[in-house]
């Protein structure tokens, strides 16, 4: 559990809410109490780490009618109830009610022990799982998301998930077309924050005179034509998270009034002397070497450490050419759907120019590739032109990534082993070692 357990005492007769607090206590359990129902509702939610020890005859909202709250917000949420002699009938109906066991006064704190810490260790099993579905719905998201199955892809979601849920700002570098803000986005997703807003700044894209009042806002008043206040993107993140792609472009007078944000979080609008706190997670994006420009006065050299905290290094679709098959037909897939067309067949050495071309424009270019074949219109332009990759391929590697690109349309195609061995005319136990040695079983 991502908090420490501890029991919630509710409790209107402020000598037993005490005694039942230092006898949790004196054993090391963490308990604090709550005088009504109303009271303790403000401290509970549905991943509240503990257990709910309270009584049933409560002023205001009654311990049966609290029962049934909590229930219908969390059904597995331990809840113990505290029952006089005369409510032992009510006791049985809360146990039937869902209650995980109700206690008789008077009672030896030690028999309070007891119960509570069974409780307690039901909730960290429930809460453990609760945790691993959630890692395994984050896996399988990123990995619908972002494609690939070598180690380079396999780096990059196992980075996202590990820094999720952390609130350190993040830098991502990658070349154009890698899918810098796609990761961002991912990174949102699968964090707590992802029920704020995600909002992306192309720092590339705004004119200097603009950032200003694009990024911190305005008041009304504070320039001429500002007519009104206006709330500036890292406000407007507040709660969520904040994308700054092709932070290399923004002007260093505003890196300036960037990297204060980042340190107090707290900005001030443009005309206004009042500070307004901030919320955000800052995710920033970037194609250059941040350093290198720093060494050259393009960038501050302390924004760019307040922003690397943790770097995300987006390798380039020639790195990763064995994914570049998978892709192909995820964009298919995704162009037919958008185009209203059918997915178009593969031609026998397709594939191998796609794996044999240098894609300078990375995943988003194979992307438009798609489209293109989609629609009919590839025509000779690259990578089905006579364009060649630059700069010398090893020859075994490129053998190795056609042959396995090869192996995986046949499988693709055919659906089993003996009917891809008879297309690619080789041996099911050639075919066999040859899945095997590439990962493709």
């Amino acid at each position: 559990m991502s908090e420490t357990p501890k029991v919630l005492i509710i409790e209107d007769d402020p000598d037993v809410a005490l005694g039942c607090e230092q006898a949790l206590q004196l054993e090391g359990i963490a308990a604090e109490c709550a005088g009504s129902a109303e009271a303790a509702r403000r401290r509970l939610g549905r991943d509240f780490p503990g257990v709910v020890v309270s009584d049933i005859r409560l002023p205001g909202l009654d311990g049966m009618a609290f029962l049934r709250e909590l229930l219908a917000l969390d059904p597995q949420l331990p809840v113990v109830m505290i029952t006089g002699h005369g409510d032992v009938t009510m006791a049985v109906q809360a146990m039937k009610d869902g209650a995980y066991d109700f206690i008789q006064k008077p009672f030896a704190p030690e028999y309070l022990v007891d119960v509570v810490r069974r409780a307690l260790e039901k909730r960290r099993l429930v809460m453990e799982v609760r945790d691993l579905r959630h890692q395994l719905e984050q896996r399988d998201q990123l990995e619908g998301r972002l494609i690939g199955r070598g180690p380079g892809m396999e780096k990059v979601r196992a980075m996202i998930a590990g820094l999720a849920d952390s609130a350190a700002d993040v830098l991502i570098h990658g070349e154009t077309g890698t899918g810098k803000e796609l990761v961002a986005r991912c990174l949102h997703e699968a964090s707590a924050r992802r029920k704020g807003n995600f909002v992306a700044i192309n720092c590339g894209g705004l004119p200097e005179t603009l950032f200003d009042s694009e990024i911190f806002g305005h008041e009304a008043g504070a320039y001429t034509g500002a007519a009104k206040r206006r709330i500036g993107k890292i406000e407007h993140a507040s709660g969520g998270t904040l994308f700054l792609d092709e932070i290399e472009t923004m002007p260093v007078a505003m890196q300036i009034k960037l990297l204060r944000v980042l340190q107090e979080r707290t900005l001030e609008r443009l005309g206004s002397n009042t500070s307004i706190p901030i919320d955000c997670r800052v995710i920033a994006a970037t194609k250059c070497d941040l350093l290198e420009l720093s060494a050259k006065g393009g960038f501050r050299n302390d924004l760019y450490y307040r922003l690397s905290v943790a770097t995300i290094n987006l390798p380039p679709l020639r790195e990763r050419r064995d994914d570049i098959p998978l892709l192909f037909e995820h964009f298919l897939l995704q162009a037919a759907a958008r185009h209203n067309r059918p997915v178009p067949d593969t031609p026998a050495g397709r594939i191998q120019q796609l794996m044999g071309y240098p894609w300078p424009g990375n995943v988003r270019e194979l992307r438009n590739v798609a489209d293109r074949c989609v629609l009919g219109i590839e025509g000779g332009s690259p990578p089905f032109g006579e364009v060649r990759p630059d700069g010398p391929q090893p020859l075994a590697e490129t053998v190795e990534a056609f042959e396995r690109a090869l192996i995986a349309d046949a499988l693709r195609r055919h659906g089993s082993l003996a009917r891809a061995a008879e297309a690619l005319a080789v041996a099911k136990t050639t075919l066999h070692d040859k899945i095997r040695k590439y990962g493709l079983g």
